[in-house]
């Protein structure tokens, strides 16, 4: 007998297989009102749906992303993959550039369709290559259940070469060091008649021509990118590794420098407002300036009139121009400690983009007027000329506002940064309110020598001056969304999507061993992530727990379809304040210009139509700097401590797998890693729930954040590995581990004649490699 509605109509309610069917059959997300229109549903049971969806959301069966559902670790309908070979049928396979293996696990293989006939122009893939493509409806031939990509731009050609570092062995050719973490100790050997002209010390690429049972696999050097003595090295390794352009092309540096100044022309004059730019001592660009008055209207007493001017990248930078397309290209500028690598020219970033002081400068500026609790009332956007009234630091404007300026900021005092200050301590009271995710995880920089090594690392005071600037660029990015969205211009939002529920799983369970409990998924809101973290502040565990709620978060992207910024708890966002270093921020410039109407250099219908390719490009490429920018301060680190071999130091459980301990070092922040077969005098059992390796025997156990003494073993500083060895007990009172997966070893030689523990500071009393049976 069919279901029937309230109105006494047959229901056409499907079932929950029904349903889950059809989100997984979508090539993206999808929300009610589609699931609504594909059921044809209508009235009560709507309701009915409603709850159907709250269930599966709650069971895990679907990720929620504010209002829209999609299968778990469901690839977006465009995506950027590596292709790495050819199935057995001859087709090209790929996977996916960047996968979370461990929230969605193994990575899908995508069966990549290419023409029997390619039309001129067209993309011809091939394997090791790079690129973007559009996943289609269908399975591949044959009722083959692997997704089928077309591809729609090659992005990089033969990522299949090996990397590393040539050592001349004299009369016997040379040998190439790994730069790979994973293959440390593998080393290639290479023919005296396969070295090319490489030398000494020579970062190169090879090709493998040979493999043997016995003996190393045998090499032949295609290209020479550099050598590790006479130039920035370590950065050099990122960028060859990851595969970053860091030359410009000769066409995109002759049409920077032909670039003249923009006049006002038809632009609003605000030369006579003393914008200020506020920014990190060494900063080379200044994109954005600000300024702060009370806003003199009767009827918004104790509220201020906001103003973010941010550079006018799209004066000078027209779609379709070289300069554009060298920017799509590297999507972002990277950081490194001892470089560099920017998005745009130094004629355009470093000159006539830069806000500097005293000089005429174009500008997109965002006026926000605010009440006294920190709230909008209304925004607007212009394009104008600028003259910043002055070039500060952090710490610069931050000691002026506490009573100490300088020559430079004596003047500015009360006309600019008092009403600053004033003006932030209203938007504080909204930020409070609001309650975005408030982890306290410091972030170390690393100082270096003239002679680029590592001179100290150190942990920069987070000052109220950076939290000013953070939250009028914030709130600048919220008014260029909803600006955009107002006018029904796509807008290239910035999206961070709820925890997946099996990060919400992991984390209940740890957060278990902690007597602290967590709200159910449909739920959560930032708020209650803040609550767990006060709840462990001053603890021995706070650092732990910061640790374990930032690895449960999802990862930021950029998006044309909007599902809101779970961490900042905003509905909508878009970045907009960072143009120079930004490609996103320049489509956003563009959106605006094109939305009110101030000029033909706006986005286009051609850009317009493929925001989604873009926002696939450009996260791919902030995701390959955030990589390259990480293992270069992982190989800075390994460099400094190479010559500390043996030495011993206080250190932090910052991760485990079967196969070991990672631990982080108190005093530089360095990353290393304890392998199982040196821990203990048990076998251990690896119990994710409590993120701990549990001795089967004594219970003896080790904890993610426990305190630790480790002893440096071995420092490769070309792959950025440090190998360690723990000097000091786990800890006890846990019920000793069950049937599992095990890891052990031997009983633990410390290399102290007298028995005692090592402590931070303390050496051996013999390397522990020369003790018998270590190698």
């Amino acid at each position: 007998m069919p279901r029937r509605s309230k109105t006494g109509l047959p229901s056409a309610l499907p079932s929950r297989e029904e349903v889950l069917a059809f989100i997984a059959s979508q090539s993206g997300r999808v929300g009610k009102r589609e699931i609504t229109r594909h059921f044809g549903l209508h009235g009560a049971d709507k309701a009915a749906l409603k709850a159907l969806l709250k269930d599966i959301v709650d069971e895990g069966l679907v990720a929620r992303g504010r209002g829209k559902l999609s299968k778990h670790g469901a690839l977006p309908p465009v995506v950027v993959v590596d292709i790495h070979a050819r199935d057995a049928e001859g087709d090209l396979v790929a996977s996916p550039a960047e996968w979370d293996e461990e929230e969605h696990g193994a990575a899908p293989t995508i069966v990549i369709a290419v023409p029997h006939r390619p039309r001129p122009g067209d993309p011809v893939p091939g394997v090791g290559d790079r690129a973007l493509v559009r996943l289609s409806d269908g399975g591949a031939p044959s009722d083959d259940p692997r997704p089928v990509g077309r591809v729609m731009k090659v992005l990089e050609r033969g990522r299949s070469r090996t990397i590393g570092v040539f050592r001349a062995v004299p009369g016997h050719g040379g040998r190439l060091l790994p730069i790979d973490k994973k293959n440390v100790g593998r080393e290639l050997a290479i023919p005296e008649e396969a070295t090319g002209d490489a030398k000494d010390g020579d970062l190169v690429a090879v090709d493998i021509v040979r493999t043997s049972r016995f003996g190393p696999p045998v090499a032949k050097v295609r290209e020479r990118l550099g050598n590790l003595k006479s130039e920035r090295a370590v950065s050099l390794i990122a960028l060859e590794v990851h595969g970053i352009p860091h030359v410009f092309r000769a066409d995109t540096l002759a049409e920077a420098e032909k670039a003249e100044p923009v006049s006002v022309g038809r632009r609003e004059d605000w030369r006579k407002l003393p914008l200020v730019t506020i920014d990190p001592p060494d900063a080379k660009d200044h994109d954005d300036a600000v300024h702060a008055e009370p806003d003199p209207s009767d009827d918004n007493a104790g509220g201020f009139i906001l103003t973010i001017a941010v550079a006018d990248v799209a004066a000078y930078v027209r779609p379709g121009t070289a300069l554009d397309r060298e920017a799509a290209v590297r999507g972002n500028s990277v950081y490194f400690p001892d470089r560099v690598v920017p998005m745009l020219p130094e004629r355009i970033s470093n000159d006539l983009c830069s806000l500097k002081p005293h000089e005429d400068r174009p500008a997109l500026a965002c006026r926000v007027v605010i009440r006294a609790d920190g709230r909008r009332k209304s925004h607007s956007f212009h394009r104008i000329m600028m003259r910043s009234a002055a070039k500060l630091a952090y710490a610069q404007a931050q000691a002026a506002v506490d009573g100490h300026p300088d020559e430079t900021t004596d003047g500015l005092v009360e006309p600019i940064l008092k009403p600053l200050w004033e003006a932030y301590a209203a938007l504080k009271r909204a930020r409070d309110d609001r309650e975005p995710l408030d982890l306290d995880l410091p972030e170390r920089k690393i100082v270096l020598k003239p002679d680029g090594t590592v001179d100290r690392v150190v942990v920069p005071e987070r000052l109220e001056a950076h939290r000013l600037i953070e939250e009028m660029m914030i709130l600048a990015n919220v008014c260029a969304a909803e600006t955009l969205e107002k006018h029904r211009t796509p807008c290239m939002y910035r999206i961070h999507d709820a925890p997946s529920m099996e990060k919400l799983l992991s984390l209940k369970e740890f957060l278990k061993t902690l007597d602290i409990s967590l709200p159910k998924a449909a739920l959560l809101r930032p708020s209650n992530f803040n609550q767990i973290l006060a709840r462990a502040k001053g603890t021995e565990s706070a650092e732990l727990v910061n640790q374990v709620v930032l690895r449960s978060q999802s990862q930021a992207q950029y998006d044309p379809e909007n599902i809101g910024h779970f961490g900042l708890n905003l509905r909508r966002y878009a970045h907009f304040t960072s143009p120079i270093r930004r490609y996103a921020d320049l489509i956003v410039h563009r959106g605006l210009i094109r939305a009110l109407g101030f000029g033909q250099d706006g986005l286009t219908d051609g850009q317009a139509a493929s925001l989604a390719e873009i926002a696939a490009e450009i996260s791919a490429a902030e995701r390959r700097a955030m990589a390259a920018e990480r293992e270069t301060i992982d190989r800075l680190i390994a460099a400094h401590l190479s010559e500390r071999v043996g030495d011993v130091f206080g250190a932090r459980i910052s991760g485990m797998t079967r196969s070991g301990l990672f631990v982080k070092l108190d005093d530089t922040g360095a990353d290393g890693f304890v392998p199982a077969s040196t821990i203990g005098g048990d076998y251990y059992r690896y119990e994710e729930g409590l993120q701990a390796l549990v001795g089967t025997r004594t219970g003896e156990t080790w904890r993610l954040g426990d305190t630790v003494t480790v002893r440096l073993v071995e420092a490769a500083p070309v792959a950025g590995a440090l190998r360690f060895e723990l000097m000091s007990d786990g800890r006890s009172g846990l019920a000793p581990a069950g049937r599992g997966a095990h890891i052990g070893r031997k009983k633990r030689d410390d290399g102290f004649s007298d028995g005692r523990r090592a402590r931070p500071g303390d050496k051996p009393s013999r390397p522990p490699w020369k003790k018998k049976g270590r190698k």
